[in-house]
């Protein structure tokens, strides 16, 4: 007979920005990679991707692990409707946040929370809305020559100092920005029989 008390986390992503993000509720948890195919299925919606990637990963996870809670997420970060893709070049970065100056990019965060032991399941996607500054041409060179985000969906890292180009910050949790909404994940945790603030005295 499985505890539920005694349920290991698994966070099903190898991710260092979701693990630290993670360890801030000081619980014990373990980490697996989703082996997951990430191809956007034809006429997908950015909101229906990262929800189905979400679930994909916990489940690919879930099925590795027995009295577990396991914990999947997926981002997608959307401009005029359309998903941002990694610049590779200076040229290319230079282009994207010349558009993105003045203007909104919402960041979609998909989370799947699944109960090995009930196979509940819970999955939701989470919102986050970055405001660009008005960026002049000098502003954009510096940031990219410092940073060289490159290899970054949208030409910047939200978590480093790319934060010099944002106006505003516009969400419900700061953490989304980052790839995993805290607080959400927190209150599904509780809908599972397993309180974060009681595991502190453990």
């Amino acid at each position: 007979m499985t505890n539920r008390e005694n349920r290991t986390i698994i966070l099903g992503s190898t991710s260092p920005f979701r693990k630290a993000l993670l360890e801030k509720l000081n619980i014990s948890f373990k980490t697996d990679k989703p082996e997951v195919d990430e191809t956007p299925l034809q006429n997908e919606t950015p909101d229906k991707l990262v929800a189905r990637l979400a679930l994909l990963k916990a489940q690919a996870v879930a099925e590795r692990h027995s009295n577990s809670i396991v914990i999947g997420s997926d981002q997608v970060a959307v401009f005029d409707g359309e998903i941002l893709g990694k610049p590779h070049t200076h040229e290319n970065a230079v282009k994207q946040l010349s558009k993105f100056s003045g203007n909104t990019v919402t960041f979609l965060t998909g989370l799947t929370v699944i109960d090995t032991n009930s196979g509940l399941t819970k999955t939701l996607v989470e919102p986050f809305d970055v405001v660009f500054k008005t960026l002049t041409l000098e502003m954009i060179n510096q940031y990219l020559y410092a940073e060289k985000p490159y290899k970054c969906a949208g030409s910047f890292k939200s978590e480093a100092l790319g934060i010099c180009l944002f106006e505003k910050l516009t969400g419900d949790d700061p953490n989304t920005l980052i790839g995993l909404p805290l607080i959400k994940l927190v209150g599904i945790l509780g809908e599972m029989d397993y309180s974060v603030l009681s595991q502190q005295s453990n």
